[in-house]
């Protein structure tokens, strides 16, 4: 190769390489949520995630993403994953607990079982899954299924940034189980750190039935 054609191919090389580093954009900022009109001093399962205009490739999950059952709560209540990925379903209680969910096109049941491993579910299909236990009907968590790579945990001071954004138009959503999603237009790059509000309006536990679509037993003692 002459030395033309290596200054051509360094110089390709480098336009490249500026290209990719022009298109990792971050997008950072703060929400803040209100409960009955008064402000949350420490910010809980509230997921930002971004949703490109122009759709990107999804990266594959060789690892699985985990929802665990401990002290009669799921764990994380709200677990974000990307389309085409495998949950772990481990169970850290001294109890037995039988997780399932009847949402439509990702409804799962992996059976009554105790203390230990537990089992896995893969799911295919974008959408939020609300997930119960048979056995204890206030243990509810969600799984958010996302046709997206791009997204995160809002931290307790309700800060968030993403990372590695293509430039371009797309949509903002902010997801909260008391909320209605909260969805902002954006081009992209945006300069400066980005604010939003965020109001809880609905119950913490929604009214369910259990995977036989039946009313939930008590106990003597009142207890599920």
């Amino acid at each position: 190769m002459g030395v033309r054609a290596v200054m051509s191919h360094f110089g390709l090389m480098l336009c490249l390489l500026f290209a990719g580093q022009a298109a990792a954009l971050e997008l950072s900022g703060q929400i803040s949520v209100l409960d009955k009109n008064k402000p949350v001093t420490r910010v809980k399962n509230v997921v930002v995630y971004y949703r490109p205009d122009e759709p990107v490739p999804l990266p594959s999950s060789p690892e699985p993403f985990q929802m665990a059952t401990q002290r009669k709560q799921f764990v994380p209540r709200v677990l974000p994953i990307t389309a085409d990925a495998t949950v772990h379903f481990p169970n850290f209680d001294p109890i037995l607990h039988n997780v399932f969910s009847t949402t439509r096109k990702n409804a799962f049941d992996v059976g009554l079982y105790g203390q230990g491993d537990g089992e896995d579910h893969f799911f295919d299909t974008a959408g939020l899954v609300r997930v119960f236990c048979n056995v204890h009907q206030s243990m509810v968590g969600h799984i958010l299924v996302l046709d997206t790579p791009f997204f995160a945990a809002v931290d307790g001071d309700g800060r968030f940034s993403l990372v590695d954004l293509p430039p371009g138009e797309g949509k903002l959503y902010f997801w909260h189980e008391r909320a209605r999603p909260l969805i902002k237009e954006l081009t992209l790059p945006v300069s400066e750190p980005l604010q939003f509000e965020l109001a809880l309006t609905k119950r913490k536990v929604p009214n369910h039935k259990n995977k036989f679509g039946k009313t939930y037993k008590r106990d003597r003692r009142g207890r599920y």
